[in-house]
């Protein structure tokens, strides 16, 4: 069926949905639709794209076949579509979640002309009994929805997202819609190439979302910088983005035990709890939600006022979509990123051993990520010039690097530089190649091309990486150069560049950020542990306190308290029990049987020199929670061999030594006589026991070898002996 202009598509919108007008591109986009074309989307998030592909299905003869990639959001979308509509027989899906009745109905719906929208997986499609179902019914268009799924170049890729075209060919062929949210020109091409659609008609929104704020800070005291954030914008919704499961676990306990409302979401997690979580979020029983890129796609949730990524994602797009869940009723959309280059280093370790042409594509988008995260032009611009769109604003007013601008410096023999390199390969090699060249580093690659013999080798060698990366991207941006887009990552000159070649003139360039290395902050969970400077005078009362009681219940010092623990008590100065309990070392057991005098000394001590305490930057820990101690101490209740136990968290011995004695000193009781006996002859048990209770003066194995006989004792029996002798005395 086709429509033509004279035909009002608002009455069928105000019928069908009971809206008044159409959003941006909606209108003609339909229009192209109903006259039968195969139709291009690319619209942002919050854009309305669905109703792209929906008021057409219900106007059109037939069924139209819509391909989505995730279970829930199938289902989302047809309660969404039944919930207009008086027959539930109007959208039905077709995949794993059904039984055999289901799908019986949902055939029979079909047969009947009922149903007007049909959503599969793309797994479903591939059957073939659904194959030759299919061909037997009339099919109005076929929907591709998250197209970006079928681009080895996109962010979401899915192999059998490019098996779509043959299967729709054996089907039957009808007028195709792919509709996307995130689209390179790279990927928006290899989408039309690959569904045989290059002379579709492209509809392409603007990306800029102008409520966004774009922030990206270094990657220092994370936990403590995002729980500051929070309780400064209490009540809010948000979502905080983790690359790995443990990190989401982790994150949202530590929001909890400060008075977060917070929940984890992760394909982890058994499919119960994950929904059972995200709908706790959309009806807001909570305010924040901790995920991995699992969560998101599909969720409808106007209100999300900020998006924080942990750690920085791993491609552009990625981000993008991200992001876009913030602000998407046009209010206020905060997006902060912690960044680290060490990040960018982990995820290039993943990719290893992953086919060679895979490991190329992920190596590009992560640069393009850094180039993001370093830059200190207009977060706006970068983003969008990265999709192909021009922002001609030079402050957006609304990003890190607009609100406080980075020098700038005149560059245009740094440019000349640039140009005249990339013209002398013949426009054949990547960015860094070019600043491979500049610097005068002699890689293999550059040897294998003789381009150490170019007159421009060396050239810019008194600057460093991160200047000729920064004067790359920021050329990009301007339009001097750009990327070969089949060729991904080729820098070529444009016409702006030509010209400048002919005519030089000055330019600015601004300087770029260059984050400080710092380690992931599991450690600063307990910042104090780590950082600040231990009270001299007051960690020798605390010694002088331990020594004292250690004599009076006849066990050596170490075993109430060790050193780490006093000097840690000594920087954060704990005055109530609940405090001691997050103290380096220091768990609740421990605390409840010897912190009371130690607390009372220290709160004495505050008092009397009016010492103003750290206790801002204390943010509670959960160490003591954490899922490996957990997973430890429910093995070894079951009794089982600590080697089992090392295997099953690829631990090696002494790593898994290291955990359990963190448990024992941290005050909790663990029995491991079980694994002692099989390990530990009986008469050298007797021996290391009696040295550690009448001998030791410290911890140290180095001193019980010395003292044992190194030739009779190893470390291992040593370190098991000083755990059952630490859990028996001490706790």
């Amino acid at each position: 069926m086709s429509i033509g202009a004279d035909i009002s598509l608002t009455n069928y919108l105000n019928q069908y949905f009971g809206f008044s007008s159409f959003k941006g591109n909606q209108e003609v986009i339909i229009r192209n639709v109903l006259a039968g074309n195969d139709t291009f989307v690319l619209m942002p998030t919050g854009g309305g794209k669905s109703l792209c592909y929906q008021l057409p299905s219900l106007i059109m003869e037939g069924t139209a076949i819509i391909i989505s990639p995730l279970i829930a959001l199938m289902k989302n979308q047809v309660d969404s579509m039944r919930s207009f509509s008086v027959d539930d027989g109007v959208a039905h899906f077709l995949n794993s979640s059904l039984n055999k009745t289901q799908i019986q109905k949902v055939k029979q719906d079909i047969l009947a002309g009922k149903t007007k929208m049909l959503y599969v997986a793309p797994e479903s499609l591939t059957k073939e009994e659904n194959i030759a179902f299919l061909k037997g019914i009339k099919i109005s268009f076929y929907a591709i929805d998250e197209a970006h799924c079928i681009s080895e170049w996109g962010h979401d890729f899915r192999p059998e997202y490019r098996r779509i075209r043959p299967i729709i060919n054996e089907i039957g062929t009808a007028p195709l819609i792919a509709l996307t949210a995130t689209a390179t020109p790279k990927v928006q091409h290899d989408i039309q190439k690959n569904l045989g659609m290059l002379d579709a008609s492209v509809f392409k929104s603007s990306f800029n979302r102008a409520n966004l704020y774009y922030e990206v800070r270094p990657k220092v005291n994370v936990s403590k910088e995002i729980i500051k954030y929070i309780k400064n914008n209490t009540g809010k919704s948000g979502i905080i983005y983790c690359l790995s499961r443990k990190k989401v676990e982790e994150l949202a306990e530590v929001l909890k035990v400060n008075g977060i409302k917070a929940l984890p979401y992760h394909a982890g997690m058994d499919s119960n709890t994950r929904s059972d979580n995200q709908d706790k979020f959309l009806m807001e029983e909570v305010d924040v939600i901790v995920a991995t890129i699992a969560f998101g796609m599909g969720i409808d949730k106007p209100d999300v006022r900020f998006v924080i990524h942990y750690d920085i994602p791993k491609s552009l797009e990625g981000y993008y979509q991200e992001t876009g869940r913030a602000g998407r009723d046009g209010g206020e959309g905060q997006c902060i990123t912690f960044y680290s280059y060490k990040d960018i280093q982990k995820l290039e370790k993943f990719m290893q051993g992953k086919p060679v042409a895979e490991q190329e594509i992920g190596k590009q988008l992560l640069l393009e990520t850094v180039s993001y995260a370093e830059t200190s032009v207009c977060r706006r611009k970068m983003l969008l010039h990265y999709f192909g769109e021009e922002h001609h604003e030079e402050n957006c007013g609304s990003c890190d690097n607009c609100l406080n601008p980075k020098t700038q410096f005149e560059g245009k023999e740094y440019l000349l530089m640039l140009l005249e390199t990339i013209l002398v390969v013949k426009e054949k090699f990547k960015g860094e190649h070019i600043a491979n060249i500049l610097l005068g580093n002699n890689t293999t690659a550059i040897k294998a091309y003789k381009h150490n013999k170019l007159e421009t080798f060396g050239e810019g060698a008194e600057k460093n990486i991160h200047f000729w990366n920064a004067i790359i991207r920021q050329a990009l941006v301007m339009r001097y150069i750009q990327k070969d887009i089949e060729n991904y990552g080729l820098l070529l000159l444009n016409e702006k560049g030509h010209e400048f070649m002919k005519a030089p003139h000055d330019v600015m360039f601004t300087q770029d950020h260059e984050y400080e290395e710092v380690d992931d902050d599991d450690a600063t969970v307990n910042p104090g542990a780590k950082g600040g400077t231990a009270d001299e005078e007051l960690f020798a009362m605390l010694k002088d306190l331990r020594k004292k009681l250690a004599k009076k219940k006849n066990l050596p010092p170490f075993v109430i308290f060790q050193d780490p623990s006093l000097e840690d008590m000594s920087i954060q100065y704990p005055t109530s029990i609940d405090e001691l309990q997050h103290i380096t070392g220091v768990g609740a057991g421990k605390a409840k049987r010897y912190g009371k005098e130690f607390v009372d000394l220290i709160k004495a001590y505050v008092e009397d020199k009016e010492i103003i305490r750290p206790q801002d930057m204390v943010v509670k820990s959960v160490a003591n929670k954490s899922l490996l101690k957990v997973f430890i101490i429910q093995s070894i209740d079951r009794k089982m061999d600590l080697e089992d136990i090392a295997e099953a968290k690829s631990l090696d011995m002494g790593e898994l030594l290291n955990e359990i004695e963190a448990i024992v000193n941290s005050g909790t009781k663990l029995n491991i006589d079980y694994y002692i006996n099989k390990a530990v002859d009986e008469d050298k048990q007797e021996e290391i026991f009696e040295y550690f209770r009448d001998e030791a003066e410290t911890e140290s194995i180095e001193e019980a070898l010395a003292a044992l006989g190194e030739e009779d004792y190893n470390e291992e029996e040593i370190r098991l002996m000083r755990i059952k002798f630490i859990s028996e005395l001490g706790n």
